[in-house]
């Protein structure tokens, strides 16, 4: 099967009613397992690590939706991120709402970012289109290094001196790390089914009727505009949920954390991860935090990651453009039919 044939499969007007819960429901499920399993058996560095990497595969299923059902590439995914927790740690700061409240705040503001950084999409494309978000990314990067983010100071940007810099608190009802990382889980599980659902119904129908071409889109009654401004939007606000999981993980942010090679980065593991199915931005968050987390355990620098991740990419587009998703779903495909063949064979005897 093709890339173009996976990534019309799940989006095709064939999908039954009766169909589409089945495939949600694997989200929840398999993140309730995933966290129960982590919860039970992590120490407080890799709770840490893998809260984080839950966290960062919502921006991963942000460019999921913009390379994997548009073909669009967006290198500015990270910056979104820091937009998000940006906010989030201002209005936490400042108003002392809700976590939650903070949370959604900073993933709206990051939507409407998203959305305003998604205008060159309107007629660029391809090389263009990655060149103007990674100077976006880079724009991004001199602000916040300018900035920094908030933390618990007065005025506009929130920035305290010495003794006066405060940590963000996070939801009542989830204090302590393990309670924390079982909250960014459920978000998560949230933010995938959105993403998810998105693209069985009719938005993802309308991206992959645009990525075969746009002629071909608007010759089937789609509006080109508002379905990439949708992705856009939707790509945005994921991140921004993100950013705002991440602030709370730690407390503060670090705007030196938040370069615009770290955009490129996370594009580079979500294809590897592969961006045609949901749980591939589960393994590239998990690649983004997971590796450097095991090879600090091991006491080598994280910066090998760097070529580590460079390799795995070159054998992505090489001989899997599907990512690590693609190929677990072709084995459990291909298993899912040697075992029913044997069922059959073994009904005829």
């Amino acid at each position: 099967m093709s890339i173009q044939e996976q990534t019309n499969a799940p989006t095709a007007e064939s999908i039954s009613m009766v169909r589409l819960p089945k495939q949600l429901v694997h989200v929840p499920v398999t993140m309730l397992a995933f966290s129960i399993l982590v919860a039970c058996l992590a120490n407080s560095f890799w709770l840490s690590a893998a809260t984080s990497a839950i966290a960062l595969s919502l921006s991963v299923a942000g460019l999921a939706i913009l390379y994997g059902q548009l073909g669009l590439v967006s290198l500015c995914q990270f910056a979104l991120v820091g937009v998000g927790g940006w906010v989030t740690l201002r209005v936490g700061h400042a108003f002392h709402p809700p976590f939650e409240v903070s949370l959604l705040a900073g993933a709206v503001v990051a939507s409407v970012v998203g959305l305003a950084f998604g205008v060159p999409a309107l007629r660029l494309r391809g090389l263009y289109l990655a060149l103007v978000t990674l100077m976006l990314a880079g724009a991004f990067q001199i602000v916040i290094s300018a900035w920094g983010f908030p933390d618990g100071g007065p005025g506009f940007l929130g920035r305290a001196d010495g003794s006066g810099r405060a940590m963000l608190v996070r939801p009542a009802m989830a204090n302590g790390e393990v309670s924390y990382f079982l909250y960014v889980c459920a978000v998560a599980a949230i933010g995938l089914l959105i993403a998810q659902s998105h693209k069985l119904a009719r938005p993802g129908r309308a991206w992959a009727l645009i990525r075969k071409g746009e002629t071909v889109a608007v010759a089937s009654g789609v509006n080109v505009l508002i379905y990439k401004a949708w992705a856009f939007a939707l790509s945005g606000f994921l991140a921004g949920l993100a950013g705002g999981l991440l602030a709370g993980n730690v407390g503060q942010l670090d705007g030196r954390a938040f370069g615009a090679f770290e955009s490129l980065n996370l594009f580079a593991l979500a294809i590897v991860g592969g961006v045609f199915n949901w749980y591939g931005a589960l393994i590239s968050g998990l690649l983004l935090r997971a590796v450097p987390a095991l090879l600090t355990d091991f006491g080598i620098d994280g910066y090998v990651t760097i070529g580590i991740f460079g390799v795995a990419l070159f054998h992505a587009l090489a001989t899997a453009p599907t990512g690590i998703a693609g190929q677990i779903s072709a084995l459990i495909s291909r298993l899912s039919a040697v075992f029913s063949t044997g069922g059959r064979n073994d009904q005829d005897r």
